[in-house]
């Protein structure tokens, strides 16, 4: 089941989250973390692809701060849009959407957050400020800023070699001061693993993928 659920943070804010629950008892939970294109259909997509393997998901809207139900898509105009929308966010708001996220999943077990562009970013920081089991990033564009916060759970990297808003220098950077991580680097740019995109690369999602759900297996499978 997948549906649209409201949610509250603990400022008042009221918003929305994508949430799909597993068929059966679920191994656990992830907070889907969006790029800058909103919830949109590729993000819902992700999250109902990690209900199919067992954990209940959820994708919250952490753009309805600043615009309710956006979604776009991937064309020039609409990067803009959405890197417009994100410049009229702060940090500590969004933080609290994810943590009100974390609160209405964690019924079924150890979190996870997985996050993509700017959600691979959100799911870093999530790994050092939230009460999560584990992290997944996915090309984040702003790790490399934020490297003075320090992971306190295990963390995956997923990087393309081609990325130009994440260059190998960048790379290198975040694998050496986060060397306890899970780095890779793939033949693909940014956006590898997303198929509405033009930078989609079928082997390095599906390789990513597979890491990503093994890696949650193991992590989320700890304390059960």
């Amino acid at each position: 089941m997948a549906d649209y659920t409201r949610l509250m943070a603990r400022d008042g804010h009221e918003f929305s989250a994508w949430l799909v629950a597993p068929a059966g008892p679920p191994r656990g939970a992830v907070v889907v973390l969006q790029e800058i294109f909103g919830v949109n259909a590729h993000i819902r997509a992700v999250t109902e692809g990690f209900a199919a393997e067992g954990y209940v998901a959820i994708a919250p809207a952490l753009f309805d701060r600043v615009r309710r139900n956006l979604e776009l898509g991937y064309t020039p105009a609409e990067i803009e849009e959405g890197r417009g929308t994100l410049k009229q966010l702060a940090q500590d708001k969004v933080t609290l959407d994810i943590a009100a996220s974390l609160a209405v999943v964690k019924h079924a077990g150890p979190v996870a957050a997985v996050g993509y562009c700017w959600g691979g970013t959100q799911a870093y920081l999530a790994a050092c400020n939230l009460p999560v089991r584990c992290a997944v990033a996915y090309y984040g564009t702003g790790i490399l800023a934020n490297l003075d916060k320090a992971p306190r759970v295990p963390v995956m990297y997923h990087f393309g070699e081609r990325d130009a808003s994440i260059p190998p220098e960048a790379v290198a950077q975040i694998r050496a001061a986060r060397p306890e991580g899970i780095h890779y680097v793939y033949p693909a740019g940014h956006g590898f693993s997303c198929d509405h995109r033009a930078s989609y690369d079928a082997d390095c999602a599906v390789l990513a993928r597979r890491r990503t759900l093994d890696f949650l297996a193991g992590q989320l499978g700890q304390g059960l």
